[in-house]
């Protein structure tokens, strides 16, 4: 099943960037876990994410909160890679579902209040 998420118009910028830094873990996890566990819910993570990737986020969540549910909860996140893009670094997560499906996701573009301008998942 593919899951479109928050991509925010920057999807192809973020997905087409080389990877020109690797961190050896990452450090936004429980944050990605926390907005897809909300947008699952129903709701979005108003304190996470930046106002373009909450605007977007609004705009979708009655079509994306029934396709979350039926992947099931969060089992697991495993940090992937960094990749270094014009918006700042972008962590790739593999995130494993109840249901049994992995799916790749990401976060970044972490600006100075804390909050998330890209988040999002290559389905």
């Amino acid at each position: 099943m593919r899951t479109p998420f928050l991509l925010a118009g920057l999807a192809a910028a973020v997905l087409a960037a080389p990877a020109f830094a690797q961190a050896p873990a990452g450090e936004h996890g429980e944050a990605l876990k926390t907005m897809i566990t909300q947008a699952a819910a129903g709701t979005c993570a108003a304190d996470l994410m930046a106002e373009q990737l909450l605007t977007a986020c609004n705009q979708q969540i009655a079509q994306m909160a029934p396709g979350l549910q039926s992947l099931g909860a969060v089992e697991s996140l495993t940090f992937v890679r960094t990749e270094q893009t014009p918006q700042g670094p972008v962590e790739m997560y593999a995130v494993k579902f109840a249901g049994g499906q992995t799916m790749t996701w990401f976060i970044g573009g972490r600006q100075g209040d804390g909050k998330f301008a890209i988040a999002g998942t290559q389905g």
